[in-house]
């Protein structure tokens, strides 16, 4: 008896879930069907909402790490282009000494600067 009972509900429930709504009151069968308002079915459990937030802490963690990665790269590159043209600044300005003073002279200020910048830093 068990058994027939189960064949019928579950040929109930096979034809209910394939039954066609039809047509709807109000005309517009081309918008989608809404289902009941349900406020508490969104509701999750606290373990779920600490695990995102860790989730999203640690996505922002390294966010942050690629963002410093990259200022940094940027700050050494800014630097190398400052060194860069200071020394072609310094040299125009030995090249322009030299034109006027002997080759000599210049090498021994050259010289000179070198120690003073050594000792000033």
């Amino acid at each position: 008896m068990s058994s027939t009972t189960t064949q019928t509900t579950s040929q109930v429930e096979t034809k209910a879930a394939s039954k066609p709504l039809g047509m709807r009151v109000n005309g517009k069968q081309w918008h989608a069907t809404k289902k009941a308002f349900r406020p508490g079915s969104g509701l999750t459990s606290f373990e779920k909402r600490a695990k995102e937030r860790q989730l999203l802490a640690a996505v922002k963690a390294k966010e942050k790490e690629l963002k410093d990665e990259k200022e940094a790269e940027r700050r050494r590159r800014i630097e190398a282009l400052k060194e860069k043209r200071a020394k072609k600044e310094e040299k125009e300005r030995y090249e322009k000494m030299a034109e006027k003073m002997h080759k000599k002279r210049v090498e021994r200020l050259k010289r000179k600067e070198k120690r003073n910048k050594l000792i000033n830093s």
